[in-house]
This record gives structure tokens, sequence and C-alpha cells, in this order.
């Protein structure tokens, strides 16, 4: 997807991703009494917050490319620091917030 940023990163991870959270998401709603207006606005606040989700991290990696850091921080050795775990949801969870009170 983003070979010069994240050479880790492929199309099919992110149709897996996205198919992957609709079916959480629809799972979820259900599991928590949660209403959709309808399949269509759970499926678009499912793919937006993937594709939210995806970029975010993409920012992060490019962020420490362009610094020439490898690992944000030292404290979860092995996985790349703080801001690699977190940086996907630090995009994706504002996205959908906002979709979700727009949408539902």
């Amino acid at each position: 997807m983003a070979p010069a940023v994240s050479p880790n990163k492929t199309v099919e991870g992110l149709v897996g991703g996205a198919l992957l959270a609709v079916v959480v998401t629809w799972g979820g709603a259900a599991l928590m009494d949660i209403p959709f207006h309808s399949a269509g606005s759970l499926l678009l606040i499912a793919v937006v917050t993937v594709v939210a989700s995806v970029l975010g991290d993409l920012v992060e990696s490019m962020f420490k490319r362009v610094s020439g850091i490898k690992d944000s921080s030292h404290i979860l050795p092995g996985h790349g620091g703080v801001l690699d775990r977190i940086d996907s949801l630090t995009a994706a969870l504002p996205v959908f917030a906002l979709l979700y009170l727009w949408l539902v």
C-alpha cells in the first residue's frame, strides 16, 4: 500500500481488516442493543473507521521515517513503543465517534 512508509502494509490486510470490522461492528451493535438506522450506516461507519485507522498508522510511520526513528519509545520493547500501539486508535476513535453521532 505504502512501501516507502510502511512496507508490511498490504491491500489484502486492509480488506481483511475492513471485513472483520464490519462483522465486529455488527456483532457489537447487536450484543449491546445499539440501533442503527440501516445496514448502510453500519457499513459506512465500519469501513471509514478502518480507513482512518490505517491512515493514522501510516502517518505515524511516516513521522518516524522522516525523523529517522525506528521505535517511538522503549517503554514496550519489541513493539515499537507506545505510539505504535495506539496510533491507529488515536485516528479511528474520533472518526468513529463523529460518524456514530451523525449517522445513528
